[in-house]
């Protein structure tokens, strides 16, 4: 009886070791734990693949889980303020200006800086126009032609087909701020006399113009911007302008488009909750031609945003390891494959 007892005691002891183990274990793993955050998945291929690109390293680097929510800007902007949203991947600050400076003023949102600092918008032509292109058989039509200044005397390159006395421009889609300023410039740089402004019936008409010309190696000269799918399949050269000036733009626009601050924000709540990776958000830093080249890439592949994000991960992985340690890279690139 006794040895019973004793192997029963034994027996109790060892079943109360495992069941400490096993809430030890489970408490440690809760303790591990890492929450969900949440990324403002605005409505623009652009800051849908950046959201996929740090969500990738966040989530396989750092190990929290994350959420896309889907929605316009000034919701998005409203729930960062509050707290719903964590992470915004892209931020067109001057074109959200007095919401953006209240909302760090007031301690709710965390500028972490540019996303990308060259975001461009302006007057080009395809560069065969200029250069030529031997490979298409193409020679060069306006081999001077170089800024704004310029666009008088090519006015019958780039011929009006319903006025051809006049040169055509492909303005902007019309009830969009950049119509009104696109006219301005034209009565700034006296394009009236020589050129047309074309207003597109939408967005998609101006892609069709100038990938249309640009596939028939045919002259072309409009606006656009970047980044853009566009501009990184297609070889286009910008026209010299006079340098940004605030107060120049404002009255006349004889000067450049002021090229837009495109920054990455979080809730206030985030360097205490992820401080981690709050450092690796600050040092997150592209380029609009990069951008090109990835909304480029979906364009020619029919890809979406999450395979453009593991694109991009692979091609530049000299970049964006920079911004992480070496072993949440390891655990980065062990993820992709």
């Amino acid at each position: 009886m006794k040895a019973s007892r004793t192997g029963s005691v034994i027996r109790s002891i060892i079943a109360l070791m495992v069941s400490l183990m096993v809430v030890f274990a489970f408490g440690a793993g809760q303790a591990l734990a890492k929450e969900t955050l949440v990324i403002s998945d605005l409505g623009w291929d652009s800051a849908q693949v950046h959201n996929r690109i740090a969500g990738f390293i966040i989530e396989n680097g750092y190990g929290y889980g994350i959420e896309y929510i889907p929605g316009d800007t000034i919701p998005m902007f409203a729930g960062l303020e509050r707290g719903d949203i964590d992470i915004t991947m892209e931020i067109w600050v001057d074109n959200q200006q007095p919401a953006y400076d209240n909302a760090i003023a007031a301690g709710k949102v965390v500028d972490l800086g540019a996303n990308f600092p060259d975001s461009w918008q302006g007057w080009l032509v395809p560069t065969y126009v200029i250069k030529g292109d031997p490979a298409r058989g193409i020679k060069p039509m306006a081999p001077d032609l170089k800024s704004v200044s310029d666009l008088p005397k090519y006015a019958k390159l780039f011929k009006d087909v319903e006025d051809p006395g006049k040169g055509r421009f492909y303005s902007c889609i019309a009830g969009w701020e950049c119509e009104k300023i696109n006219e301005k410039k034209f009565a700034a740089y006296g394009l009236n006399d020589t050129y047309n402004i074309f207003l597109p019936g939408s967005g998609a008409a101006l892609v069709a113009s100038l990938v249309g010309s640009y596939k028939k190696g045919e002259p072309w000269f409009g606006y656009y911007w970047a980044p853009t799918w566009v501009l990184g399949l297609y070889d286009m050269t910008p026209l010299e302008e006079p340098a940004y000036d605030k107060a120049v733009f404002e009255s006349t626009a004889k000067s450049a488009y002021p090229a837009v601050s495109v920054n990455i924000a979080v809730h206030s709540s985030m360097p205490k909750k992820a401080p981690e990776v709050v450092e690796f958000l600050k040092k997150y830093e592209t380029t609009q031609a990069i951008a090109n080249k990835f909304l480029a890439f979906m364009q020619e592949k029919e890809a979406d945003t999450q395979q453009a994000a593991e694109w991009f991960l692979k091609e530049y992985e000299d970049l964006w390891t920079g911004w992480v340690s070496g072993d949440v890279a390891a655990k980065v690139k062990k993820a992709l494959k």
